[in-house]
């Protein structure tokens, strides 16, 4: 009878630990540079002024995020790719430096690489006048530096890529995908993604798997796998991995019901329902090396999955970091959206290009942050570029700017 009610104790105790809610944490896109390669000269003046990334304020940006992360009592940090600015070697062991404090204070933490992380030919230190090569990273170097960060306790590695296999606790996992090109590289990065054809079959057995032993399986990967904004695929395809479709459909249908994204700087969730009737949700975090410095907080409890998102709002010496940032990120896609469309054959008045350039603009920027929404000025813009397009199919009364569901706090059921 005695171990009859020990045994019912320690069951009754093994249920409520598996039950107890998961903290998650996620930043993304950090693209840290090593103030070891990074020292106040020409060189540096003309990154920044480049990249409009302070070397400075990012450092802070980082520290305030990792600081407020550990006063939630996280118990795990996902880190989405990008860690390194442009894949140099002291950056990263600069970024592990800054990460490793958190982790020896009992937060768990599990990375995957990004498109600026591995094998970067072009990696630059910024000292003196010009820049210069400096020492980038291998896949393998990857892992070495990397190693407390998911691989060493990684329940399964797949042999095609750096993607690996965690457990969150005895009823959740987390699959993490590397679907980086870096092996491919000759002169610097590239942006697009891909799932090989091994890595799929390898996650699909282990949803396969998941699904028979009733596990909740968590994906993350750097590249999304769902348009996030209209017409994405076709002006940012480099953004979303290749086949993005059929790997978002696949991964549904197999059981994935969230993948946690980064790779292109926006604090954005979207869903896809497969002709199957199974959801997938696409949940993108922002990029900590610019506005609105995102990072998201999460609870996992049950089968209920709670995603808050917090902003960086201030550092030490910028008490508006988010106005001048703001300002600094209008400054570069008004740029970027004027040399587009100039590249374009349309029919219009200088009037309404100027127009269609504003919209762009505060799309773009309302984008960056989430739950973005049309106001009057918008709407007036969008019918009067349709009226000049004569009679073009586009309905201006039905065009939405931000794809369902809620970007920046959201509940997600885990299961049906």
């Amino acid at each position: 009878m005695k171990k009859y009610i020990l045994l019912l104790l320690f069951s009754v105790s093994l249920t409520i630990a598996n039950s107890q809610p998961v903290k998650i944490a996620i930043i993304s896109d950090v693209h840290f540079l090593s103030s070891e390669i990074a020292q106040p000269g020409t060189a540096l003046e003309k990154f920044e002024n480049t990249s409009g990334r302070n070397v400075t304020d990012l450092h802070a940006v980082l520290d305030k995020s990792l600081a407020e992360i550990e006063a939630a009592k996280t118990d795990i940090l996902l880190i989405l790719g990008d860690m390194a600015n442009h894949g140099e070697r002291q950056s990263h062991i600069g970024f592990i430096e800054k990460i490793k404090p958190l982790q020896q204070k009992g937060t768990r933490i599990f990375v995957i690489p990004g498109n600026h992380d591995i094998n970067i030919p072009d990696s630059k230190k910024y000292i003196g006048e010009t820049p210069q090569p400096t020492e980038n990273v291998s896949a393998d170097e990857f892992v070495q530096l990397y190693t407390s960060f998911g691989y060493a306790d990684a329940l399964k590695c797949d042999t095609a890529s750096l993607s690996y296999l965690a457990e969150i606790d005895a009823k959740t996992w987390l699959l993490s995908f590397d679907v980086n090109r870096y092996a491919e590289y000759k002169t610097t990065s590239l942006s697009g993604g891909r799932v090989l054809p091994q890595t799929m079959e390898w996650a699909l057995e282990i949803l396969r798997e998941a699904k028979a032993r009733d596990i909740i399986v968590l994906g993350m990967m750097h590249h999304g796998v769902v348009e996030h904004l209209p017409f994405q695929a076709i002006f940012f395809p480099n953004h979303l991995v290749d086949d993005r479709k059929w790997v978002a459909e696949t991964l549904a249908d197999a059981g994935l019901k969230v993948i946690f994204t980064g790779h292109f700087h926006a604090n954005d969730i979207t869903q896809l329902i497969t002709a199957n009737g199974n959801t997938i949700f696409d949940v993108e975090t922002g990029s900590l090396s610019q506005y609105p410095f995102p990072y998201r907080l999460m609870t996992l409890e049950g089968d209920s999955l709670s995603i808050y998102t917090h902003f960086i709002d201030s550092i030490v010496g910028v008490p508006d970091l988010q106005g001048k940032y703001r300002v600094i990120m209008e400054s570069f896609v008004r740029r970027e959206v004027t040399a587009r469309l100039r590249g374009q054959n349309f029919s219009i008045t200088d009037e309404t290009r100027d127009a269609l350039i504003g919209l762009a603009t505060e799309v773009n920027v309302q984008h960056v942050k989430g739950d973005e929404a049309l106001n009057e000025d918008m709407l007036r813009v969008i019918k009067q570029f349709a009226e000049a397009m004569d009679g073009a199919e586009f309905d201006a009364d039905s065009f939405r700017i931000d794809f369902p569901p809620e970007d920046n706090t959201l509940v997600i059921k885990l299961r049906e």
